[in-house]
């Protein structure tokens, strides 16, 4: 069979109606960086601007054949996974990136929105550890998510320095750990480690209550991975991106929640073709 010559994302991830975050910013980052997204929803909720009102798991079935159809049919470079609800959605994901393999991971553990509505269950913490985590080639959590994961509070700088060594030594191959829940200063540090790697990105922090930066950041990562940038390079652009996204950030609802605007973030031309290829 005849592989495709464009390269393709796969998030998967789950649907927000407000189109801020979830599959919605997935597929907007994919496109700014001219990567053609592919999506399988994990989970559909009913939000705005103000808050998440309802969540809806599909049957895993479902969720399943979403994948296959997607592996089945497209050269897929990168999967980015967001919002899994549960254990038995953790443990479907899993069986199908154990059979595809595709050769890049990047996992965004969503556990709470904006809004502080809880989207990933209790009992769903230990099946993400135990099945993910050794399939992930990045994990990108941000402070109150690592803080769930490792059992302990995460309370200044000193608290994250520690922290992403722990995340390492859990099996993750890589951490991207996003500082915006510290507030130690007028800046936001973002830490990068892998076995070779240790890297900090420094920006200033915006007067701004956003939507979707955490979604964005992981399919922006995934997006430039597809194109071949190294994990390190991909996330320093990626937070570069969120950054001018964030600058550029309107507010479509009624509430004072900021949405990153993708068409101003990058510099791609609009008359560029989705045209990754695969090297040979």
């Amino acid at each position: 069979m005849n592989v495709p010559a464009i390269v393709s994302a796969l998030t998967i991830a789950g649907s927000d109606s407000g189109g801020g975050a979830g599959i919605q910013a997935d597929l907007k980052a994919f496109a700014a960086h001219r990567i053609h997204g592919l999506s399988a929803i994990a989970a559909l909720t009913a939000q705005h601007t103000h808050g998440v009102t309802c969540v809806h798991v599909p049957p895993v079935a479902f969720l399943r054949a979403q994948i296959d159809a997607c592996f089945e049919d497209f050269n897929i470079g990168a999967v980015k996974l967001g919002m899994l609800a549960n254990a038995a959605v953790i443990h479907e994901v899993a069986d199908a990136l154990e059979h595809h393999r595709p050769p890049i991971v990047i996992l965004d553990p969503v556990m709470v929105a904006t809004s502080g509505a809880k989207l990933l269950e209790d009992q769903a913490l230990e099946a993400m550890r135990t099945r993910l985590f050794p399939l992930a080639t990045l994990l990108t959590p941000n402070i109150p998510e690592a803080s769930l994961l490792l059992g302990r509070t995460i309370a200044d700088s000193n608290d994250a320095d520690t922290a992403i060594t722990e995340l390492l030594s859990l099996g993750i191959r890589a951490v991207l750990l996003k500082g915006g829940h510290l507030f130690d200063d007028d800046h936001v540090v973002d830490r990068y480690a892998d076995a070779a790697t240790h890297m900090v990105l420094t920006h200033p922090r915006l007067a701004c209550e956003a939507h979707g930066t955490g979604c964005t950041l992981a399919s922006a990562i995934t997006a430039l991975a597809c194109q071949g940038m190294s994990l390190p390079a991909a996330c320093e652009a990626a937070v570069d991106y969120v950054v001018h996204a964030l600058e550029k950030g309107y507010r479509p609802g009624r509430g004072d929640i900021v949405v990153l605007d993708h068409a101003s973030a990058t510099g791609f031309s609009p008359e560029q073709e989705y045209a990754v290829k695969v090297s040979h």
